[in-house]
């Protein structure tokens, strides 16, 4: 048994942040019922290229990261009939998760108060760029535009004054990805309340709220120290050495966590008097004199292929790695072992993370074809008032 079987989770949430939570959940066991638009669906359906050939259409491989293990129903909210037949699924649901604009979804009677009016138990999740409330609640908010606000963008990529230096967007959606993953561990704390007290909840996920979060030590760097935080380009505000270094072939990764790290890394690069220099021999001393013992470090590191320096610092206990491309890291041994490629009906897919007792908690079902799932509107409204919506558009 899944830990979330039996909790059914309506998902009115399109893109990233709220279905990357919703797939958390239905890799968790729960049933996600997506709601989506006829005819158009979520936006990230026409995110390509690259395509994948899905029952007769092609959707963008975009949509296939965010929406596996849930079923689609296509059904168009801004006919009257459509949110009312939301309403009564609604009624019925333990979660469910939307990403409109604040105030968005009361025109339709699909907002948070009329819900849990109807249904106490609802825990209702609403994320927004900048929350329920506050100067910036109106305004939308996609992950680019939060990386840049958030403070994110001024800590990654080269320092000012070195080619090719300036703000740089981390390479994935972090905020949109730390949103849902905050958002699913919100719904299952507020699900676990539920068991105690009988009563559901209204949850506010706001991208920036996590934006600013998710700085961790580089914010609390900054209240600590009253400076704001530079980029180090691939280098570590608070730990030297732990950064790449360009072998004789390739570059490679060298984390020194600890002084005792550091002990033994000076003695691989044939330096062991580097621990009795007091430049060097502590922490706090090398990121105050990273200029001169880095470009040290870089020297003897290139004087030999990575092939023979990894090794070494295997042996020593010492973190490091190579810098993989997507491909190389998917098709590394440790991935493979851990099964983390995996596919349902022909769909290739990245598995969960998460094992439990031993089990992947993989859901079973491929990201769905938009409406796929219609049969599941029978429990709520019969087949001759089914066909006749579906006759008028209102559900696909």
């Amino acid at each position: 048994m899944k830990p979330l079987e039996g909790v059914r989770v309506l998902d009115l949430s399109r893109v990233l942040a709220g279905p990357w939570a919703t797939q958390l959940l239905a890799d968790l066991g729960a049933d996600v019922i997506k709601v989506e638009k006829p005819g158009a669906g979520d936006d990230t359906r026409h995110w390509g290229p690259p395509w994948h050939e899905q029952g007769g259409e092609r959707v963008a491989a975009y949509f296939l990261a965010a929406n596996r293990g849930k079923k689609s129903v296509a059904i168009d909210i801004a006919y009257p009939e459509g949110a009312a037949l939301v309403r009564r699924m609604a009624a019925e649901a333990d979660v469910l998760v939307e990403n409109f604009r604040v105030g968005g979804l009361r025109k339709y009677g699909l907002d948070a108060e009329a819900l849990r009016a109807t249904n106490p138990r609802l825990i209702y999740v609403s994320v927004t760029g900048f929350g329920q409330d506050g100067p910036y609640a109106n305004r939308a908010g996609y992950d680019y535009i939060i990386q840049g606000m958030g403070g994110l963008m001024s800590l990654t990529g080269l320092p000012d004054g070195e080619p090719g230096g300036g703000p740089m967007r981390v390479g994935v959606a972090v905020a949109d990805l730390f949103t849902g993953m905050y958002a699913a561990n919100a719904i299952l704390a507020a699900l676990l309340r539920r068991e105690k007290t009988g009563e559901g909840a209204t949850i506010d996920l706001a991208l920036f709220d996590v934006q600013l979060a998710m700085l961790a030590n580089q914010a609390s760097n900054s209240m600590v120290s009253g400076k704001d935080p530079v980029r180090q380009g691939a280098g570590h505000p608070n730990i030297v050495p732990y950064q790449p270094f360009a072998a004789a072939d390739q570059p490679i990764i060298i984390a020194v966590g600890n002084d005792r790290q550091f002990d033994k890394l000076a003695a691989i690069l044939g330096h062991p008097e580097w621990t009795e220099d007091e430049r060097f021999a502590a922490n706090a001393a090398r990121v105050a004199n990273r200029d001169a013992l880095v470009p040290m470090i870089a020297a003897i590191v290139a004087t030999k292929p990575a092939s023979e320096w990894l090794p070494l610092l295997e042996e020593a206990g010492i973190p490091a790695g190579p810098i993989n491309s997507v491909g190389q890291a998917l098709a590394d041994p440790q991935a493979i072992h851990r099964g983390m490629q995996i596919e349902a009906d022909g769909t290739p897919m990245i598995g969960s993370p998460i094992r439990i007792d031993g089990d992947r908690q993989d859901a079973p079902l491929p990201p769905p074809e938009l409406g796929q799932h219609a049969d599941l509107l029978e429990q709520w409204l019969d087949a001759e008032t089914l066909a006749a919506l579906r006759g008028r558009g209102v559900v696909g």
